[in-house]
């Protein structure tokens, strides 16, 4: 190894390095606590420092030895991951000052940011399976800060029974591709699916794989651990939502190759992400804690990510990851105002949309989608997927039944242009980055997608509008289908948790279904 890859190995191990022992020296440590979190902080900031050097010192290339290996993605979510945990440890310090156990917090948050990086590194599927698990063995001890809180034990207990249920489908997917291909290396099944396709034992896997991720990510029917953590600490919601759940984006990307190739294993990536962003988005409509919208809005989030996966859209669900980790991280440490603000407009509610807004919106979305691509000289996506973004953008030049001044529904229009025009610009200058991904569209999974994104742009208006012969549905849809209490009562019966809630989990759930958060 000649110098630059030598430097290139010790900043690329660094933040893991770092983030290990700091999880050990906070909690062994008999440090003051201020002083204690002005050293995480200041280590924090060196791995941030060495993630960063690595992009310059090898740029965005990829250098792999069979068991860990540097992706251009890889390298850029270990910046964003460092920088969120560096963060999120500073408003950590504040946060829960005069709280007690903070050496063990601190501790487990170091321990996942160095789980994290790991995963981001791994190249072999016994690496990856151990850093995953890892990362939620970790954050188990963040979720039960509070060990008072039945919601919270609750919750925890949950993702435990979902993480174990991962791990066993990921064990089992290594073992149908080590037996095939003769090797755990993730870059050897690469080779071996270029030069001989995917067998019947590698489509079986990724079908494992697929139910793997969707277990991790939390979509429907397992979403409701995520939506009850709210009763944690809001910084760690703020690392789960931001940094933890989106993993299964990247693996996914990882596994790109044996997705592609395994039809079955993407039409249930394509259904069960559908059902999830179709079903959380309606659920979080209907909610009214700041929270617990942020909650559904991941799921939502997560299932959209995952379906640009099953599409093939590798670049879009890369940009996706990176623009919802930001977002969902300074939403969730900015909760507090969102909360004030959320409050003045209750007491000056906008009025609905109108009927003729939620007509004209998609098509003129449709139209921006279309025509910004087409004058820059290229398109960055697919036809459909310009009607699947001019939908979801649509909601901007929705206008209210009963503005004051024409002057201001002009404005909102020209407004809501202006900014599906720069969504739209921004999305295809960051499609060229060079993350190193090559998308391969499934043309016809993508016209099912805008049928059914269609479906829940309607869904979504009409649950704007409040109509009266919609009651029963808003009902449903505030109780989130009912999906949850489901699998609660047979986590529970199934595997009783060793905490309160197995001595008296009939209360818990009683107070699940009365509550529902």
């Amino acid at each position: 190894m000649d110098v630059p890859d030598i430097l290139h190995l010790i900043c690329v191990l660094s933040p893991m390095v770092l983030m290990s022992a700091m999880a050990l020296v906070m909690r062994l440590s008999q440090l003051a606590l201020p002083r204690q979190w002005r050293l995480f902080q200041a280590v924090s900031l060196v791995a941030l420092a060495s993630a960063l050097l690595s992009l310059f010192v090898h740029g965005y290339s990829v250098q792999g030895s069979g068991v860990v290996m540097t992706t251009p993605l890889g390298s850029v979510l270990a910046v964003l991951v460092q920088f969120l945990g560096t963060a999120i440890a500073a408003f950590s310090a504040r946060y829960l000052q005069g709280e007690a156990h903070q050496r063990g917090y601190a501790s487990s948050l170091a321990l996942v940011l160095a789980s994290v990086h790991l995963l981001l590194l791994a190249d072999h599927w016994l690496l990856l399976i151990a850093a995953w698990s890892s990362v939620g063995m970790a954050l188990q001890g963040l979720l039960c800060f509070y060990p008072n809180r039945p919601f919270a034990l609750l919750a925890a207990h949950k993702k435990r029974i979902a993480d174990r249920l991962a791990d066993g489908l990921l064990l089992g997917a290594a073992a149908l591709v080590w037996r095939k291909v003769g090797s755990g290396s993730l870059g050897a099944l690469s080779v071996y699916i270029a030069q001989h396709g995917v067998s019947l034992s590698l489509h079986v896997s990724m079908v494992l794989l697929v139910l793997a991720v969707t277990l991790r990510t939390a979509l429907l029917p397992v979403h409701g651990w995520l939506v009850q953590v709210m009763e944690a600490p809001t910084p760690v919601s703020a690392l789960l939502h931001a940094g933890v759940i989106n993993l299964g984006g990247f693996v996914l990307i990882r596994f790109a190759p044996m997705l592609e190739q395994s039809g079955a294993a993407r039409i249930l990536l394509l259904l069960l992400a559908l059902v999830s962003a179709v079903l959380a988005g309606m659920v979080m409509l209907t909610r009214i804690s700041i929270k617990v919208r942020l909650a559904w809005s991941t799921v939502a989030q997560m299932g959209f990510m995952l379906l640009e996966c099953a599409l093939g859209l590798y670049t879009l669900a890369a940009l996706h990851l990176l623009g919802h980790s930001l977002y969902k991280a300074q939403a969730f440490m900015s909760a507090s105002s969102v909360v004030g603000e959320t409050r003045a407009q209750a007491l000056h509610p906008a009025s609905v949309p109108t009927s003729t807004s939620l007509i004209m919106a998609p098509a003129l979305t449709i139209a921006v989608v279309f025509f910004v691509p087409t004058q820059l000289g290229f398109v960055a996506w697919p036809w459909w997927w310009s009607i699947v973004l001019g939908l979801a953008w649509a909601p901007l030049l929705w206008l209210p039944e009963r503005p004051s001044r024409d002057v201001k529904r002009t404005v909102q229009v020209l407004f809501g242009l202006l900014m599906a025009l720069a969504l739209t610009v921004a999305a295809m200058l960051a499609h060229r980055l060079p993350l190193g991904l090559i998308d391969v569209p499934a043309h016809h999974l993508g016209i099912v997608a805008m049928i059914v994104m269609l479906v829940f742009y309607l869904c979504q208006a009409l649950l704007q509008k409040q109509l009266s012969f919609l009651s029963r549905w808003r009902r449903w849809s505030y109780a989130g289908f009912y999906l949850d209490e489901v699998y609660t009562r047979l986590a529970l019966r199934l595997w009783p948790a060793e905490t309160a809630l197995r001595r008296d989990h009939k209360v818990v759930i009683a107070q699940l279904l009365k509550a529902r958060n």
